[in-house]
């Protein structure tokens, strides 16, 4: 069941996603998105631009995935950055139907590259953001394996997400997928590689605490339904979330604090 690992023969993570792997259905899309983006930006602001998600892993479900985008900007991004960032992600996705919205992540290169963000935002780049355009970044940071050290600094600020969701913040979707992607990074070093497949993450995280196996999947379904029940927020904030958060921290620490 668990053969592929998404590792390199030497244990360094795989980059999942490729230009090869986008569906035909999507194909389109992505040629609009990379002629946008140079349009709205120009090399004057854009260093390069990425796709992450299911839609450079293969995976997208025509009329029910998003397009996720990430720009790395010359410079800090300033709130004009940002609108265009806005207006560009809702013209996208009203002339594309086949995905259901876009987003779009924007970032400076020094800030991607910074040693702080080298086991999150670093590592979020090299293995599962795809290239799309100009100089890949990746070239300029490390190989990575799955240690403690990756699973503290990408996820180890769970608890703080916990407390805004208590406080009525995010969609339960959302909600549902950083608690499996929270809880498979929990295991992810004695598992030893990498999924982002939620349902498989899920299970994969339940086989070490069999007591919450039923939970993580009630809640990965969750995360994949256009219209998840509302319940699975209530499971997340009041049952399964609080014991992630305590163990997540007893096993691996709290995040590194971020300026």
């Amino acid at each position: 069941m668990d053969h592929d690992k998404g590792l390199d023969a030497d244990g360094h993570f795989v980059r999942e996603g490729s230009l090869d792997r986008v569906q035909p259905e999507f194909a389109g899309l992505v040629d609009a998105a990379r002629a946008a983006i140079v349009e709205t930006y120009g090399p004057d602001r854009l260093h390069s631009g990425y796709l992450y998600g299911s839609v450079p892993r293969g995976t997208a479900r025509p009329g029910r995935s998003d397009l996720d985008l990430l720009l790395a900007l010359h410079r800090p991004p300033t709130a004009a950055d940002r609108a265009d960032a806005d207006r560009t992600a809702a013209r996208l996705d009203a002339a594309h139907p086949e995905v259901d919205g876009v987003g779009v992540l924007l970032f400076d290169t020094a800030t991607l590259l910074s040693e702080p963000e080298r086991y999150d935002l670093g590592w979020f780049l090299a293995c599962l953001c795809t290239p799309l355009l100009g100089p890949d970044l990746a070239a300029d940071l490390p190989r990575y394996r799955p240690s403690s050290l990756l699973a503290r600094e990408t996820n180890g600020d769970y608890p703080l997400h916990l407390v805004r969701w208590r406080g009525g913040q995010g969609t339960v979707r959302g909600i549902c997928r950083v608690t499996v992607r929270s809880a498979f990074t929990l295991v992810m070093p004695r598992w030893g590689g990498w999924t982002s497949d939620l349902l498989r993450s899920a299970e994969i995280a339940g086989s070490y605490y069999p007591e919450r196996a039923e939970q993580l999947r009630t809640v990965a379904l969750a995360a994949l339904d256009p219209v998840p029940d509302e319940s699975a927020r209530r499971l997340v904030t009041e049952e399964l979330g609080p014991w992630l958060a305590a163990e997540y921290t007893a096993v691996h620490g709290t995040k590194a604090p971020r300026p």
